[in-house]
């Protein structure tokens, strides 16, 4: 018998106290269509081994991003990660670590974490960082309400070039803070359509460079329109080692930064773990989300790590915190140090060029291929190409053959059925760019 702790009792009280008529009411901001009318489709009941059985059967279907050639983004990127970076982070001091509240036994978890904001301001062009989010969508809604809170308005525009996925995490979390969300339709040039958008009621705009087909575009004039309105510019980025390369967003003029920084601090793996990078203007620097680590000296004078600024959290202030952000990727966030202290900043910008060399040499064959069209104009590692039949058959075809040719948009949007993303990084051999071209050439013949 399954041990169940409360009684019908002691339900009917809870539900009472909180004001529910029953347990069906707590699932009320659920959307009907995800809730389940009956038990999940599954065996009832088996033993561990043919559980185990059952489990490894169903893994054997996954196909590893290394296994064959791989031209999958849309967010998520395959790149090398060094062999250095995993031992360190399985060392037992970095593996177990946790919150670091007591400053004087934490110093080595504070100083880890002071030089990945150091980094991230370095990337991102802006003045302050903070100790991480959960990943770059997470970030990008953080940013909007913090702009709600700065600006006191109540409006947020996203541009059609935003990631869906960034766009619908937006509108999850903007809907229960009470911030109205107008996001623009995907489209390849959206930079006019979201500045002509911009009003006195917008506290944000949030744009994405590269964007989602990997167009790589210079908001300065879009941060001047929202700043001459009033509002603020959120610049998002969904391959941060792009940053390496490009003008950075504060160069740009943006006033907060949202980013994934899982392509520098581990493997796909499946879909996660990811990183959230999050930074912002100086002014700013009291209403930004979640931990920041900073400098000091102790008694002695000698230099020191803490958490400052801790009243924002809402371990402290409660429902009046700038956000209810309670812990941060710690380990992602140092496989991420860790990776650009080996690499340095001449290393860094040496991947970066070897990214964009791949992706023009992506970009040519594909161009070579009858009947695709290159649709990126300018772009870091990431390219769009119409195919002139829809994309998703072409790519399941292609991945019973073993080559992963990318991600077909419509998978994100409806109206995009012959678009097809495809990312290069260092990973991409030349041998993996011309079996892809090869082998899409012969699906559309």
């Amino acid at each position: 018998m399954r041990y169940l702790p409360l009684t019908d009792q002691d339900r009917a009280q809870m539900l009472g106290v909180i004001g529910a008529a029953d347990i069906d009411a707590l699932f009320c901001d659920a959307p009907r269509e995800a809730l389940l009318d009956g038990l999940v489709d599954l065996p009832r009941h088996a033993g561990e081994l043919e559980v185990r059985r059952a489990l490894e059967s169903l893994a054997a279907r996954n196909r590893p991003a290394g296994a064959g050639p791989f031209f999958c983004g849309a967010g998520a990127y395959r790149h090398h990660i060094p062999s250095s970076v995993d031992h360190l982070i399985q060392r037992s001091e970095f593996l177990t670590s946790y919150t670091p509240y007591q400053p004087e036994i934490s110093q080595g978890t504070l100083q880890a974490l002071y030089e990945f904001q150091t980094q991230v301001c370095g990337l991102t062009g802006m003045d302050v960082a903070n100790a991480s989010l959960y990943d770059g969508s997470n970030a990008a809604a953080e940013g909007v309400m913090m702009a709600a809170r700065i600006t006191g308005r109540h409006k947020a525009v996203l541009s059609g070039g935003l990631h869906p996925h960034y766009a619908q995490t937006i509108q999850t979390l903007a809907k229960a803070a009470g911030i109205e969300v107008f996001a623009q339709p995907l489209a390849f040039d959206a930079e006019g359509a979201v500045a002509d958008a911009i009003d006195g009621e917008t506290a944000c705009v949030v744009v994405q460079t590269p964007n989602i087909f990997g167009t790589a575009t210079d908001i300065t004039a879009i941060a001047e329109a929202a700043h001459a309105a009033g509002a603020l510019l959120i610049c998002v980025t969904t391959e941060v080692l792009s940053l390496a390369l490009l003008k950075s967003p504060g160069e740009m003029g943006a006033d907060i930064v949202a980013a994934e920084g899982a392509s520098l601090a581990g493997p796909l793996n499946f879909g996660g773990p990811y990183l959230g990078l999050f930074a912002a203007n100086q002014t700013f620097l009291r209403q930004m989300p979640g931990r920041l680590c900073g400098q000091t000296v102790d008694a002695d004078g000698k230099r020191g790590f803490v958490l400052t600024l801790s009243t924002r959290e809402q371990h402290i202030r409660r429902e009046k915190a700038t956000s209810n952000v309670c812990t941060n990727s710690g380990l992602v966030a140092l496989a991420f140090t860790m990776h650009l202290t080996l690499l340095g900043q001449t290393g860094l910008h040496d991947l970066a060029a070897l990214n964009h060399a791949k992706a023009r040499r992506l970009a040519r064959a594909m161009a070579a291929v009858r009947g695709v069209e290159v649709l990126t104009p300018r772009f870091f590692n990431e390219i769009a190409v119409r195919l002139p039949r829809p994309a998703a058959p072409v790519v399941e075809a292609l991945a019973q053959d073993g080559i992963l040719a990318g991600v077909p948009v419509s998978r994100l949007a409806p109206g995009f059925d012959g678009v097809l993303l495809m990312a290069a990084t260092e990973t991409s051999t030349e041998a993996d760019i011309e079996t892809v071209a090869q082998a899409i050439a012969g699906a559309l013949s």
